[in-house]
């Protein structure tokens, strides 16, 4: 289809969208397009191109017509000297030609963000500060808040995003995915008409949609990364010891199975599951893992976070047992390992990268609705410190 009868197509359907929104006031997504006879992305873009004039505004499923804006005019038909799609010149004017793209939005230059992650005091503060600082670079500001590990439903949380002060024009979210409420969270975040990008998470919706557009670390591949190194140094029996609260301790068992696999090292090594550290039973947890490492040979091991690598090290430590002399110790995050004495080697995840690169991902949506779901890996690097070191002989 030619360039010009695909602009031209795109503006009649938007002339439909705009007609319907000054007949009812409020229209839906999923009713516009079995009206139109066109797939739901397809109205979402011409949506979001409303949005973008001024015409609408966008709620839950679907959009509402700005009361008094450039499009409240008599159904029909725009203002004179309007464009085909019923909106008027001047603020059509404000989207410039993109050339390749005619239905695309331009990138926002003002406006703001909602993030909703689990914690703000371990590993999520880095995510958050990389996001804002992207969104500055793009004169957007981030609006952050807090849920929980333990929170059953965001929803209530990630309204308030969407309503408090200007509203959010995108949401970047890290949902709990194991709670009871994560399929109908999935579902609503699916049907808004905004962008979404799920953050350290990779999703599916209920209805078929498709992937939910994410970015997040290979969690599998830093755990790879760190029973390389220790096979390198010659451990040949590498434990893990992960934290059983943790939603990439899936991700991070396999990925430490996979490198024991490949490299053929002894399959009886450690593998065991460490409670919150706040649980009663967490000191006899640590107390297990060391016993477990030496009746089993073990003499390296890869734990997931720092601080219960930490509490590994220092009950070595308190049974005379040498970090690395006896048993290599590699954390899982690198938040604190540095800190600790001796300084603990760790896999570090990209945690600032992946804020920004969320950013790059709603403002890229924003700025044409249209393209494909984008779902972006990376990788983390391994800091190499003085817990490491090979077996004793």
């Amino acid at each position: 289809m030619a360039d010009g009868t695909s602009r031209h197509l795109g503006a009649s359907r938007r002339a439909q969208v705009l007609d319907a929104l000054r007949r009812r006031g409020t229209v839906r997504v999923s009713d516009l397009a079995v009206e139109l006879d066109v797939t739901p992305v397809t109205v979402r873009r011409d949506i979001a191109r409303l949005v973008s004039e001024g015409v609408a505004r966008r709620v839950h499923g679907g959009a509402t017509l700005v009361p008094g804006g450039p499009g409240a005019g008599s159904a029909g038909g725009g203002p004179a000297g309007g464009d085909p799609a019923g909106v008027p010149g001047p603020a059509a004017a404000t989207v410039p030609n993109r050339g390749t793209t005619p239905d695309a939005e331009v990138a926002p230059r003002a406006g703001t963000l909602g993030m909703l992650v689990p914690s703000l005091d371990y590993y999520w503060p880095e995510v958050a500060r990389g996001a804002e600082d992207r969104a500055a670079e793009s004169g957007l500001r981030v609006r952050l808040r807090g849920s929980s590990y333990d929170s059953e439903d965001e929803r209530p949380q990630l309204e308030r995003l969407l309503s408090a002060g200007d509203g959010a024009r995108a949401l970047l979210v890290a949902p709990a995915l194991d709670s009871p409420h994560a399929a109908d969270v999935l579902d609503w975040l699916d049907g808004l008409c905004l962008p979404v990008v799920l953050v350290e998470r990779t999703a599916r919706a209920r209805d078929g949609h498709g992937a939910l557009e994410s970015v997040v670390t290979d969690h599998g591949l830093g755990a790879e990364t760190a029973v390389q190194h220790l096979a390198a140094l010659g451990h040949r029996r590498v434990g893990v010891a992960l934290s059983s609260h943790s939603p990439h301790a899936a991700d991070l068992r396999a990925g430490w199975a996979r490198a024991v696999a490949e490299l053929g090292l002894a399959p009886d090594a450690v593998d065991v599951d460490l409670p919150d550290r706040r649980a009663a039973d967490w000191q006899d947890s640590v107390e297990h893992v060391v016993e477990s490492a030496l009746r089993t040979g073990t003499t390296a091991l890869l734990v997931h976070s720092d601080p219960e690598a930490m509490g590994i090290v220092q009950h070595c430590e308190e049974r005379g047992i040498p970090v690395p002399g006896a048993l290599s110790v590699v954390a899982y995050d690198d938040e604190v390992a540095a800190l600790f004495s001796p300084a603990l080697t760790a896999v570090r995840p990209p945690r600032a990268f992946v804020g920004r690169a969320a950013v790059d991902l709603a403002v890229a949506r924003l700025a044409d609705p249209g393209r494909p779901v984008h779902r972006v890996v990376v990788s983390p690097s391994l800091v190499v410190r003085d817990s490491t070191a090979a077996p004793a002989s």
